[in-house]
């Protein structure tokens, strides 16, 4: 067990691509926890996803041995951390288990929206911060301008930044030195009663539930029973270990240390990240300060395309949930598309990972409905209700108001690009609180409704910026709007996987686009097919697919033009007739590719 004055717990929270990884790397290097023959680019980015779309999706822990410039021996905890909005409960949950931080700011790119969301959740958490500037080595990296800008926008003493390139090595030295003077050590009495907070978890199909672990107070041993402050479940640890990165067993856990536990946990319930572990023989009397529960912003719907793979998925959510505390997921069911669940998720981002983990690690095929935020409706008695499903929206004439989730965002974006940023944000129905200038860069914040931002407006506001533009935001209550549903009528019926809430200005656009994209999906029957989008009974859009022409003429040879006329007739009544019983069955193909439209 180490003395709790010779451990330092932090974090690493930076923007996208500012270097938080390849930083991991170095230190694990330079600590000499990894032969040089196992060491890889972004070593605990442990997931395929993550090395292929170059991005952390998971904080991943990693306790890291250094001997100081005295001579003496230190133990180092280090969570590399996500660096996208949508994971921001991930950096969260990792910042309550340190005391201190490394910012890192690219020497080139300088403070972006994501560093300023980072920071300030790390300041909220009472760390110490020490800022480092990456990225010294390039040709565009500009310490002293970036050291400025960080003092102006952040408010941080940026005097004692420490200039490194982790991707050479320079100055990493320097940080660990760095880490062990200015970062406190952990508070904690080994001697009182156990007090443990769950910082994460995900599931071994051979161990069970494997639970990551940083001890406040008093031991962890192997072979004592322990209990979940929040659920009263007991359990008795069958390992203790940390993470080097590699798993190692120990004996015990002391105060202010980091490691993982399993004890034959088979219940994904029982494990809840933000509880507290306590001895269940001698129990602590107050939990410690669990985590905030995540709230989902953005909803969909996760039907398995084949019917059979239901229970496959139920419980492929239930390990995906555990091991990602931000995913939530109720069941529901559709009448096109059969049981299945839907999922609450903080960003489309977010939904995105979801679905991909499921249809790789779990061997799923799925098809996933439009996305849409939560609604809140009054209807006319007063009553007030929660819609997260457009196909459960009540009829018009009940519904007094509804309101729709705004948020506040802000957009960091090189002068040259701002017009088109602008123009963005005030097409989506933003409307500008801000905009202030740090040298050449422009901070724009607006309030945007959530719903003209899940679809694609991350990928419009790069496209306009080439790339430059940062975006960062957070929840800003809900407000009245004029919404309405757009429902989608094949034939007269109502297929309520594709209906969808949208404002009453956009409403015929967005329905004519669905019935146009729907046009080419459906495949031709032998009679006319109307494809309607509608708000309440009024159509505002409407598509044909044309019928398929049976040849009936082909077993006529010669004779009078009548005997043709006599068949060509008979098939047009057949048709008329088909038409009035005839159903529709929409392939599941053409829903994915209907909800898989790019609209805007």
């Amino acid at each position: 067990m180490t003395d709790p004055t010779h451990i330092r717990n932090f974090a690493i929270i930076a923007h996208i691509d500012h270097g938080k990884s390849t930083l991991a790397d170095r230190l694990i290097e330079r600590a000499g926890n990894i032969q040089a023959r196992e060491m890889k680019a972004q070593l605990l980015d442990s997931m395929d996803i993550e090395r292929e779309r170059g991005i952390t999706i998971k904080a991943q822990t990693v306790r890291l041995e250094y001997t100081a410039k005295d001579g003496q021996d230190y133990v180092l905890n280090l969570i590399d951390t996500p660096g996208h909005v949508d994971f921001a409960y991930e950096v969260s949950r990792s910042l309550a288990a340190c005391e201190g931080s490394i910012l890192l700011v690219d020497a080139s790119q300088g403070v972006e929206a994501q560093t300023l969301a980072n920071v300030y959740l790390a300041l909220d958490s009472d760390h110490e911060i020490v800022t480092v500037l990456n990225k010294v080595d390039l040709a565009s990296a500009e310490p002293d301008r970036i050291r400025q800008q960080i003092e102006d926008v952040i408010g941080l003493d940026a005097s004692d930044a420490l200039e490194i390139s982790a991707k050479t090595g320079q100055g990493i030295d320097d940080v660990l030195e760095a880490l062990i003077e200015r970062l406190p050590a952990p508070k904690g009495e080994a001697g009182d009663a156990l007090r443990a907070l769950l910082v994460d978890s995900w599931y071994d199909s051979y161990l069970g539930v494997v639970t990551l672990v940083r001890v406040r107070d008093g031991e962890l041993r192997k072979g004592q029973r322990i209990r979940m402050m929040s659920s009263g479940a007991a359990h008795q640890i069958d390992r203790v270990g940390v993470f080097r990165p590699k798993a190692e067993l120990r004996d015990r856990l002391g105060p202010g240390e980091i490691g993982f536990i399993t004890a034959s946990i088979k219940s994904v319930a029982d494990c809840k990240v933000g509880d507290t572990l306590t001895d269940d023989r001698k129990p602590a009397m107050a939990a410690l300060d669990g985590f905030k529960p995540s709230v989902p912003v953005v909803f969909c719907g996760l039907f398995p395309i084949d019917a059979a793979d239901y229970d496959d998925l139920r419980e492929s959510l239930a390990r995906l949930a555990l091991n990602d505390s931000s995913f939530h997921y109720e069941v529901e069911s559709s009448a096109a598309l059969g049981m299945g669940f839907r999922c609450g998720c903080l960003g489309l981002l977010h939904l995105e990972i979801v679905q991909e983990r499921l249809e790789r690690e779990f061997n799923l095929d799925l098809i996933t409905t439009a996305p849409s935020v939560v609604y809140r409706i009054t209807r006319t008695n007063g009553e007030t209700l929660t819609l997260h499903n457009p196909a459960d929206y009540p009829d018009p004439v009940q519904i007094d108001t509804i309101a729709e989730p705004w948020i506040k965002a802000t957009i960091m974006t090189p002068d040259d690009y701002l017009g088109g940023v602008l123009g963005l944000c005030t097409e989506r129905r933003g409307e500008q609180v801000e905009l202030t200038y740090v040298g050449d860069r422009a901070m724009v914040v607006y309030r945007l409704p959530l719903n003209e931002v899940v679809f694609d407006f991350y990928d419009r506001l790069k496209s306009i910026s080439r790339g430059y533009a940062s975006f960062d935001y957070e929840m800003d209550g809900y407000r009245d709007g004029d919404l309405v549903k757009v429902g989608i009528l094949v034939n007269g019926e109502p297929v309520d996987a594709l209906a969808l809430i949208t404002h009453r200005t956009q409403s015929e656009r967005r329905g004519r686009m669905l019935c146009e994209r729907l046009k080419t999906l459906i495949p031709r029957q032998l009679f006319k097919i109307a494809i309607q989008a509608a708000i309440g009974g009024k159509v505002i859009a409407r598509e044909t697919v044309s019928a398929l022409r049976k040849d009936v003429t082909a077993k006529c040879y010669g004779g009078d033009i009548t005997r043709k006329r006599k068949l060509l007739d008979k098939q047009k009544k057949g048709k008329k007739r088909m038409r009035q019983f005839g159903r529709v069955e929409i392939p599941q193909s053409a829903f994915l590719e209907a909800l898989r439209m790019d609209d805007r």
